[in-house]
C-alpha cells in the first residue's frame, strides 16, 4: 500500500509539473508516455505467440508521429510534414516481407493499432492545450489538459469509493466482475462536482463545457477502462507491466484517457 500511495503521489505531481509550465515540457512528457505506452503494447500482445508486431519500428514510427504532431499543433513546422510518419507506416509492408512470420497481416494489423491506440490520444490531449474560448489558438494553457487529467482521476478515485461502499448491481461482468453501476454513477456525480469547481478557477472553458467534459470522461474513461480489461483478458494477462510499483503498467495508469481524450477532443473541436 505504502509503494502504490508513493507511486501514485510521483506519478500525479509528474503530471502536474509536465502541463503546467509550457509546451515543450508538455509535449516532452506525452512523447515520453507515448514512447513506452506503444513498446508496452507490442510486448504484451506479443505474449500471445501468435502476434508478432514489428516492434522497434512501430515504436520509433509512433514515437515520430507524436512529435511531428506536436510540432505541427505549436505551430513549429509545416502540417505537410506529416507524410514522414505516414511514410514509415507503410514501410511495414515491406518490412513484412522480409520477416517470413505467420500472420503477417495480423502483425502488421496490431504494430498499427498501437500507434492508433496509444499516440492519437495523447496528441488530441496535447493539442487541447491550445483551446481557449471556443476555439485553437496559437498561445500554450495548461487549464484543459490539467482540467481532464483531474477530472480523469476523479472519476476513477469516485467510481471506486462508491463502488467498494454502495456496489451492488454488476456493470460488466464479463469483462470485469469487479465493476457496479453504482460506482460508475458515483464517480459521475463527483467529476462534475469537481467539473464545477474546475470552471470557477479554470477560465478556458465555461461551466456547460466543463460538465459536458465530465460527462464524457465518465462514460468512455470508463469504458476505456474496460476495454483495457478486455485486451489483458484476450492474452490472459493481468498487468499491462510492472513500470510503475503499486499500479502495473503504462497503459494501466492510462487506459481511461485512450478512450475519453478523443471523444473529449472531438466535442470541443466540433463547438469550436
Amino acid at each position: 500500500m505504502l509503494t502504490r500511495a508513493i507511486t501514485g503521489f510521483i506519478f500525479i505531481l509528474t503530471i502536474i509539473a509536465g502541463v503546467y509550465f509550457n509546451s515543450a515540457i508538455s509535449a516532452a512528457l506525452f512523447s515520453l508516455i507515448v514512447l513506452l505506452g506503444v513498446e508496452e503494447f507490442y510486448s504484451l500482445v506479443k505474449k500471445s505467440k501468435i502476434i508478432q508486431p514489428i516492434k522497434f519500428w512501430g515504436t520509433l514510427t509512433g514515437l515520430c508521429l507524436m512529435i511531428v504532431l506536436c510540432l505541427i499543433f505549436s505551430g513549429i513546422i509545416k502540417p505537410k510534414i506529416i507524410f514522414i510518419p505516414i511514410l514509415m507506416v507503410f514501410f511495414m509492408f515491406l518490412f513484412e516481407l522480409y520477416r517470413k512470420k505467420e500472420n503477417p497481416f495480423i502483425n502488421i494489423a496490431y504494430t498499427v493499432l498501437g500507434m492508433i491506440y496509444i499516440v492519437i490520444p495523447f496528441a488530441m490531449l496535447f493539442h487541447l492545450g491550445y483551446y481557449e474560448n471556443n476555439k485553437f489558438t496559437d498561445t500554450y494553457s495548461f487549464q484543459i489538459i490539467l482540467g481532464f487529467f483531474i477530472m480523469l482521476w476523479t472519476n476513477d478515485t469516485g467510481a471506486y469509493l462508491a463502488g467498494r461502499f454502495f456496489g451492488k448491481h454488476k456493470l460488466f461482468e464479463r469483462i470485469s466482475p469487479k465493476k457496479t453501476w453504482e460506482g460508475s454513477v458515483g464517480g459521475g456525480l463527483v467529476t462534475i462536482s469537481c467539473a464545477y469547481i474546475l470552471s470557477i478557477f479554470f477560465t478556458n472553458l465555461g461551466l456547460t463545457n466543463w460538465i459536458i467534459l465530465a460527462v464524457l470522461i465518465t462514460i468512455f474513461g470508463g469504458l476505456g477502462d474496460l476495454v483495457e480489461s478486455m485486451l489483458k483478458r484476450s492474452l490472459n494477462i493481468k498487468d499491462s507491466g510492472n513500470l510503475l510499483p503499486g499500479h502495473g503498467g503504462i497503459l494501466d495508469r492510462f487506459d481511461g484517457l485512450l478512450l475519453s481524450a478523443p471523444f473529449v477532443y472531438a466535442y470541443l473541436y466540433l463547438i469550436s
